[in-house]
């Protein structure tokens, strides 16, 4: 017989990104609630290769770890704000949309709070002991140097996966990185290589989305008038700006996420992929900035040396014999294909769910998937498993085929965090709202899941 685990904590997360800081900023708050989050990382980081000092959250400050649902909470950017003596300076900014450095800044301070949080914690596999009813998550614990100093484990009734996403690079374009003589960075890194990239005569932006438009507006700001020698090619057939009504952004309510999630899978497949403006547009402000610094630019008489193209797709990529990058394109409207020779290549193309598979490789025969073979999760965000497994595992950002475009958005963080301690606990220590939007999804109205408590 196994030994008997000693006290099991009630929650383990795995990941320390926003979304896992969200549930452990409002689990804080529950007397008796015994919880533990891991990340592998030194300290929390939030996207730093893309804290430029222009460059906004796309969702207002509210939309913090916890104020949506418990604004009296410690944890709330205002008080962040009223610690740093910077309320006031707040006030008279009216900036509804903060700076993405000042959200960061906001998040280590909860972080560096949180008495529950372990980084240089990496979490190696997951197992179901069916004796004892609980999961085992086997750890590594990383010196300063990121090598592994002690070995350990933690005990569990349910668990909460927060381990985020990971760069996305197009298979016409991975063949480039695989030569790491050749500047070519995702936007991830941006930050980091930028002083590098700049030293190119050439540089290359790919990618329609947010990202795509920060880079490039940030290179662009960086070249002298007239000799910037900057393209930036799109696959959408427009640089679109993002959605921003106020009936379009009840798409990013709970409402919707129940509406979504009642969907039939084939209607849900269908759907997704054509609320892409929802999602993977670009702010507004930051298509004016660009128009802004090229209209600027034209003042002496001259037009900048920049080429924006949207339509365009890169077929294949390779690097040439003097170690310049060459890109075939095809632009799908006028069915033409043609070459692009550039010096360096940004891919701003974007970000994918990363996948739990190597953590819970054990359980993998225990999970019930859908007929695309991806996992079925549940209105409390939780994985369906068979009855064997009585504990819970949870999931933070992995649930888009399931709930809808609203699943990265930092609006919906306090939201689904409280779910998931409700049903966790079986109590409403954070009442939802019965109704968070004007528009009516559908002709059914689907209702919530009745809360059925997970065993603590």
């Amino acid at each position: 017989m196994t030994p008997t685990p000693r006290r099991p904590l009630d929650l383990v997360g795995i990941g320390i990104g926003p979304f896992n800081l969200s549930l452990a900023a409002l689990a804080h708050g529950i007397q008796d609630l015994t919880t533990a989050f891991y990340d592998q990382r030194p300290h929390f980081s939030w996207h730093p290769g893309l804290l430029m000092d222009h460059a906004t959250l796309q969702v207002p400050f509210l939309a913090d770890l916890v104020t949506l649902t418990d604004p009296t909470s410690p944890w709330t950017f205002l008080n962040y704000l009223r610690t740093r003596e910077r309320l006031y300076p707040f006030y008279f900014a009216e900036r509804l949309h903060t700076h993405r450095t000042e959200f960061d800044a906001y998040c280590r301070w909860v972080s560096d709070n949180l008495p529950t949080l372990h980084y240089a914690h990496q979490a190696d596999t997951i197992r179901w002991n069916h004796e004892h009813a609980v999961f085992e998550t086997d750890y590594t614990h990383l010196d300063e140097n990121g090598r592994a100093h002690a070995l350990g484990r933690t005990t569990s009734r349910n668990l909460v996966l927060g381990i985020g996403t990971e760069p996305h690079i197009p298979e016409p374009l991975r063949p480039l990185t695989t030569n790491p003589t050749l500047p070519v960075i995702h936007a991830a890194d941006y930050l980091s290589n930028r002083e590098q990239l700049l030293t190119h005569s050439h540089i290359t932006v790919i990618g329609s989305g947010q990202s795509g438009a920060e880079v490039f507006l940030d290179l662009l700001r960086a070249r002298p008038t007239g000799t910037e020698q900057l393209h930036w090619l799109a696959r959408t057939p427009a640089l679109a700006p993002m959605e921003y009504s106020k009936l379009g952004l009840e798409h990013f309510t709970p409402d919707y996420t129940h509406y979504f999630h009642a969907l039939p899978q084939p209607a849900r497949d269908d759907l997704f992929p054509r609320q892409w403006q929802l999602y993977k547009g670009i702010d507004h402000d930051t298509l004016a900035a660009i128009h802004d610094e090229l209209y600027r630019r034209t003042l002496a008489g001259t037009w900048p040396d920049t080429v924006i193209t949207p339509g365009v797709t890169v077929r294949t990529a390779h690097h040439t014999s003097d170690n310049r990058i060459e890109l075939h394109l095809e632009h799908h409207q006028q069915n033409h294909h043609d070459r692009l020779t550039t010096d360096a290549v940004v891919l701003a193309t974007g970000y994918r769910e990363r996948s739990p598979d190597h953590l819970l490789h054990a359980l993998r025969p225990h999970i019930r998937r859908d007929t695309a073979g991806r996992p079925h999760i549940d209105t409390h965000h939780r994985l369906e498993l068979d009855p064997a497994i009585t504990g819970h595992i949870y999931v933070q950002n992995a649930e888009r085929h399931t709930h809808g475009v609203g699943t990265p958005d930092l609006g919906l963080a306090a939201h689904r965090s409280a779910r998931i301690l409700n049903h966790l606990t079986g109590r409403d220590h954070y009442p939802l709202p019965r109704r968070t939007a004007f528009t009516t999804f559908g002709l059914k109205q689907p209702r919530p899941a009745p809360l059925v408590p997970a065993t603590r």
